[in-house]
């Protein structure tokens, strides 16, 4: 286990590990899902998993939205690059930047498990086939994050080329 902690990188466990942990922490304090983890090893991947789902839908909802009204603005991905290689605190900043994407994730998730909670506590009829969207919704989650990634790795790839 200690073997695995010493792999994870900052990155990882700001942005994926330490937000599992407080959306697990969080939800079971305010709703009746209980995500916290008896067992340490397997909490570890539990939470990872979770705040990876939390960093997703930052970056596939949070972030588009605002971006689109103009909350946010961003240099393009070239002008990114080639800064970064001139600036190494730029994905210092860049890793704060997503992480706290990442907790604003987190605060919105973790009302809509107790907004959930509440509706479906008064509507049960609505809700009676919840895991098979919970799936759903996940693996559309991760069929989106897996193609935003492949547009930024071929981004890179473009942008090595020219500079090559």
């Amino acid at each position: 286990m200690k073997d695995i902690l010493d792999k994870i990188s900052s990155y990882n466990i700001f942005n994926y590990l330490f937000p599992g942990v407080l959306f697990a922490v969080f939800v079971t304090k305010i709703t009746s899902y209980q995500l916290l983890q008896a067992d340490i090893a397997t909490g570890v991947f539990v939470y990872y998993f979770l705040g990876l789902i939390v960093s997703r839908v930052g970056s596939l909802l949070i972030e588009p939205i605002l971006k689109g009204i103009r909350f946010i603005q961003y240099s393009s991905y070239e002008d990114f690059v080639v800064a970064s290689k001139n600036d190494p605190k730029i994905e210092v900043l860049s890793e704060m930047n997503n992480m706290y994407r990442t907790i604003s994730s987190l605060l919105l998730l973790v009302s809509v498990f107790a907004g959930y909670e509440w509706i479906a506590g008064r509507y049960p009829f609505l809700f009676s086939i919840e895991p098979y969207v919970a799936i759903a919704l996940l693996l559309a989650l991760f069929l989106f994050s897996y193609r935003k990634q492949s547009q930024f790795v071929n981004k890179r790839v473009g942008i090595k080329k020219v500079s090559s």
